[in-house]
């Protein structure tokens, strides 16, 4: 349940929080609000996804003695 939660939170926050950030001032990095808003969601994205694969007990292998081990 929390893995598809935290996979959900990129689509939520660059979908839908778009709408209620869509406006241009502030400025930040010198870029629109709205594009920065993007842009950290693009970034948040790649480091909640790896949080999820780390995460998932599909990921692990077990060794030879029987303990699992993350690839």
């Amino acid at each position: 349940m929390l893995l598809r939660v935290l996979a959900a939170l990129p689509f939520i926050g660059i979908l839908v929080g778009v709408t209620f950030v869509n406006r241009v001032e502030p400025i930040v990095f010198g870029m629109p609000f709205v594009l920065a808003w993007i842009v950290m969601w693009v970034v948040l994205s790649a480091i909640i996804m790896a949080i999820v694969y780390n995460l998932d007990p599909s990921n692990r292998r077990v060794a030879a003695n029987g303990e699992e081990v993350r690839s």
